[in-house]
């Protein structure tokens, strides 16, 4: 890959966007990162958002989406919606419909601005939710979209895309951002920094990560 590109990440200031900054940091000669405002729950995110890019030296863009506030009720939007996992074969009630296909419209969008032709974003088949928008397929298809639709040539890259969480960890740990990524960021559900609250589904699947990734470490030296 050159090293004179341009890239925009996704940044939500959690455990698998910062994983993915500090990848693009090593991998690109310029990196700036969006986060997009849509009312969600805890409004710390944004402010772990703003914290870890001034600290990291990175042109933060917020882009205002509280549309898709108004358009998806949802466990993320709204306080009276209980955090829990799906059932019989349901969603979750933290997935928000549309967000990644508006969220990844939007950076390309920005990155045409900046003259970027990279987009950045940590959104992974192997440990998620069930999230239609995370899976690979899904991506390369907007990929596609995009592309046809600006006549440009952007890619869309998701390094985390086929690992688990116990791999992110390792590959935080490979890019020196270890301690940085598990004391910095906000993965939980309840707006708790850090190791969170660790009871809800986002901190449950963070910990089991980082207990294996732990596990493994100490068996290997």
């Amino acid at each position: 890959m050159k090293k004179n590109n341009k890239a925009v990440v996704v940044f939500s200031g959690g455990q698998d966007s910062t994983t993915c900054l500090f990848w693009a940091l090593k991998k690109f000669d310029s990196v700036e990162v969006v986060t997009f405002d849509y009312n969600q729950r805890h409004k710390e995110e944004i402010e772990v958002a703003k914290e870890i890019a001034e600290d990291q030296q990175v042109r933060h863009h917020i882009l205002d989406m509280s549309l898709l506030n108004q358009l998806a009720p949802n466990a993320l939007t709204r306080d009276d919606i209980e955090v829990k996992d799906g059932e019989d074969g349901e969603l979750p009630s933290t997935f928000v419909p549309g967000r990644n296909l508006l969220f990844l419209s939007f950076a390309t969008i920005l990155a045409r601005q900046i003259g970027a032709k990279h987009i950045v974003t940590g959104v992974c088949e192997t440990d998620f939710s069930g999230y239609p928008d995370c899976r690979d397929v899904f991506v390369k298809s907007l990929n596609v979209t995009l592309n046809l639709s600006m006549d440009d040539e952007f890619v869309i890259h998701t390094p985390l895309m086929w690992l688990d969480k116990a791999q992110t960890w390792e590959m935080a740990d490979d890019l020196g951002a270890f301690d940085y990524v598990r004391e910095k960021t906000l993965t939980c559900y309840n707006g708790v920094r850090g190791d969170g609250c660790g009871e809800c589904p986002a901190c449950e699947l963070r910990k089991n990560g980082l207990d294996t990734y732990v596990a493994k470490k100490e068996v290997s030296r």
